[in-house]
């Protein structure tokens, strides 16, 4: 399911707790909700409130975590692009069919990842399939030094491309880390349960559900925000493509 379909179930079963918390208040005897049982059902939900937020808090770090190393993945393929291309233009002519494999499969790449720069998912079963450096390092392979100085940049070249193949396969398999489903059902279950308690201890006015209900708002953000940065290729919260289309305006040249 998408990020926002699981935001907004866990949105609905939020509600639904503060709605039954709600007609518990109206059916349980009157004592079951003051004095002593009114402070036990505070702590408990403070106890749940104080678990809920470090867990929250934990996903947040490690989401956000995802999503940088993700971001430093195509900063640093955008690095390499543009050494490798240097290294090939110092080459000598000999090299430039290989700079043009490395121009498109960089264009390739911009492609597949973002899809006409939308919030289209990055089309990871044709980024399996790409063989676009692979091509380019056979390419290098291919090439005969005629010289100390172009045995040198050859090697540092397929150096190069030879790590740009495995960072390839280091995003496509980052991209395809998701939170297990059994974490998500248990996130849920505490927080429905939390809300109904709320909704067991908030008066019956408008203040109170208004109140209640962008708290739950909130926190339905909070989720789809944690499930966005957690798959950095797709959805709305997308890494940018900025260093890879600045690689690509200058090899070549």
């Amino acid at each position: 399911m998408s990020a926002p379909l699981i935001a907004f179930i866990i949105l609905v079963f939020m509600i639904f707790g503060m709605a039954l918390g709600s007609y518990l208040r109206l059916v349980l005897p009157y004592d079951h909700t003051q004095a002593d049982s009114k402070d036990i059902l505070i702590s408990s939900a403070g106890m749940m409130a104080t678990l809920i937020a470090l867990i929250i808090g934990l996903l947040v770090t490690s989401a956000k975590g995802n999503y940088d190393v993700t971001t430093s993945g195509i900063t640093q393929s955008a690095a390499k692009i543009i050494t490798i291309d240097y290294y090939l233009s110092n080459y000598g002519p000999d090299a430039k069919a290989s700079r043009e494999l490395v121009r498109q499969a960089t264009a390739t790449a911009i492609e597949r990842i973002w899809p006409n720069e939308s919030t289209q998912g990055a089309d990871l079963a044709k980024m399996e399939t790409a063989t676009g450096m692979t091509d380019v390092y056979n390419n290098i392979r291919g090439l005969t030094p005629q010289n100390d100085s172009q045995k040198y940049l050859q090697t540092q070249a397929l150096q190069i491309s030879s790590d740009m193949m495995q960072s390839r396969w280091m995003l496509i398999e980052q991209s395809q880390t998701n939170l297990p489903r059994i974490f998500l059902v248990v996130l849920t279950f505490w927080l429905t349960v939390l809300f109904a308690q709320f909704g067991l201890l908030a008066p019956r006015n408008r203040t109170a559900k208004s109140a209640l209900f962008i708290c739950s708002l909130s926190m339905s953000f909070a989720i789809y925000i944690i499930l966005e940065l957690n798959n950095p290729l797709e959805g709305t919260i997308k890494v940018s493509s900025a260093p890879l289309h600045k690689a690509l305006s200058l090899i070549g040249k």
